[in-house]
């Protein structure tokens, strides 16, 4: 029996909040690009059709932009109470 080993792709590392955030915000805010520009990189595949994926610099980026995101709603949650 054969064990196929397969790497999550981002967009199903972040299934669980991925209708949660606006994407469109992130792309912008942390990056400076369009909200396509992050929903092609999300699928896997950008304008033309062609397969494309985060480079390592924009994973990290990625990474520290939903920390600080949720840093930034840990501070206004507790602003409630």
């Amino acid at each position: 029996m054969e064990t196929v080993i397969t790497k999550a792709t981002v967009k199903q590392s972040l299934s669980d909040i991925l209708v949660d955030l606006s994407w469109a915000k992130i792309a912008q805010k942390y990056f400076g690009k369009s909200p396509s520009w992050l929903y092609h990189k999300l699928d896997g595949i950008d304008g033309n059709g062609n397969q494309i994926d985060f480079t390592l610099e924009e994973k990290i980026q990625l990474k520290e932009a939903l920390c600080d995101f949720a840093k930034r709603i840990t501070v206004a949650a507790n602003k409630l109470a």
